[in-house]
């Protein structure tokens, strides 16, 4: 029997925190140890009543750093890793001047896959085991995505985007072929090992009513799969969309039109929404994804965190590479609670880390499988290193708690502080 037990500092989430004193909220066990049976979590605990019980197992000791469930990104775009860093634009124009440039390389096989192998390597270097992608409008990025994605036991959600307008001719599909694509790859590769599908129509600009007739006809033959789009990010962006659809109460009523609403539908950024739109999405339980660094680069505005969760909407949090700085999950939460202070809100370390984890697992209806140790659980899972710098090192010589831990990781870590990232209880790390 091959068992492991990974033996550190054990930290487990269980609810979602309501202060920096909630210890009710998770299990922390100070020598503790995960076990994992074929690519499963079977227990974790403490280390000495788990080794006893598991005498003949393979012990991986990775005191005395912090061992949690791998970091789960709800939001980022395939075709933009060489987008990162374009300076000096606003939303509209940021795409239009560069990422539509970029994104017609995506027609090319071996560049997608050249890509995905470097987005791979890049997002479980940040501890991430788990994403939720758009690919580009070509059926070649989402098989490439995918593939590479099932070469690495990766669970993965991601779809082609689908766009018929207001984009170059090279990136505008037809409302039939968004559907005969999105169809086939929906059929080849939703449920297929750890692969999810998301019906991608980029956002209401780019797509006609005749478009979105065809995502609703596709969600409504799929209902198990995602739905990701766009939503309230930029002002301009916006009103253009009023244009485009005056029939429409507002930006979210677009999409309520097509019945795009609903447990599984993901809208990145959601920034500058309305009483209405909140309490439809928290009626329809949609999903409002928070894109820190993103909403700074581009200064698109600041997230209303406690506004949208006083109404009962359900969030998230993400990079939004390319728009976003970071891949790295820490610095996004860093980011994050910079926007929050900034709005007079608060987001404490504890809150940070279940949000990065099973907060972002219950968004994605995933909590049974990602996002925790919890027993019967996908062994996705990174070991963190409080002292990875020399300026950590220094810092971490006066922190006393374990919140005060988490949130040095929070503000100073990177990708130096992933020590090592298991994906279905084998070490993946690319530089292991």
């Amino acid at each position: 029997m091959n068992i492991k037990l990974l033996r550190g500092r054990v930290l487990n989430f269980i609810s979602e925190p309501t202060s920096i004193d909630d210890e009710s909220s998770y299990a922390f066990f100070e020598d503790g140890a995960v076990v994992i049976h074929d690519g499963l979590i079977t227990d974790y605990g403490d280390y000495s009543s788990l080794v006893t019980a598991h005498q003949n197992s393979e012990v991986i000791d990775h005191r005395p750093h912090l061992i949690l469930p791998g970091f789960i990104d709800t939001h980022l775009h395939f075709p933009q890793m060489q987008v990162i860093g374009s300076f000096g634009t606003k939303l509209l124009d940021w795409l239009n001047k560069y990422t539509f440039i970029e994104e017609q390389k995506f027609s090319d096989p071996e560049h997608c896959k050249r890509i995905a192998k470097q987005l791979f390597d890049t997002l479980l270097r940040h501890g991430t085991t788990t994403g939720v992608a758009y690919c580009s409008v070509h059926k070649t990025s989402a098989e490439a995505f995918f593939q590479e994605a099932e070469n690495r036991n990766l669970r993965m959600i991601a779809g082609k985007v689908m766009m018929d307008r207001n984009a170059p001719e090279p990136l505008c599909d037809t409302p039939q072929s968004s559907y005969d694509n999105s169809k086939a790859l929906i059929e080849k590769w939703h449920g297929r090992g750890r692969a999810s599908y998301a019906i991608t129509p980029r956002f209401a600009i780019t797509s006609t009513p005749t478009q979105l007739e065809m995502t609703k006809a596709l969600m409504q033959e799929y209902p198990d799969c995602y739905m990701q789009t766009h939503l309230s990010e930029n002002h301009a962006e916006i009103e253009l969309t009023k244009e485009l659809y005056q029939s429409a109460r507002d930006y979210l009523d677009v999409y309520e039109m097509y019945d795009l609403l609903g447990e599984k539908s993901l809208f990145g950024h959601c920034i500058h929404l309305n009483d209405r739109e909140r309490q439809a999405m928290a009626e329809t339980k949609s999903v409002a994804v928070f894109c820190p660094t993103s909403n700074l680069f581009l200064g698109s505005g600041l997230f209303d965190q406690d506004g949208l969760q006083a109404h009962g909407v359900r969030t998230a949090v993400a990079t939004d590479i390319g728009g976003g700085t970071s891949y790295s999950m820490l610095k996004t939460l860093d980011e994050a609670y910079k926007i929050l202070q900034l709005r007079n809100q608060t987001l404490n370390p504890l809150k940070s880390f279940y949000m990065m984890t099973l907060g972002n697992a219950r968004a994605l209806s995933m909590q049974d499988k990602i996002g925790t140790l919890g027993k019967g659980t996908e062994a996705d899972i990174v070991i963190l290193n409080s002292n990875a710098t020399p300026a950590m090192q220094l810092r971490m010589e006066t922190v006393e708690t374990l919140s005060e831990e988490l949130f040095v990781l929070q503000t100073m870590g990177d990708d130096r502080a992933i020590s090592s990232v298991y994906v279905a209880g084998k070490n993946q790390h690319p530089d292991y």
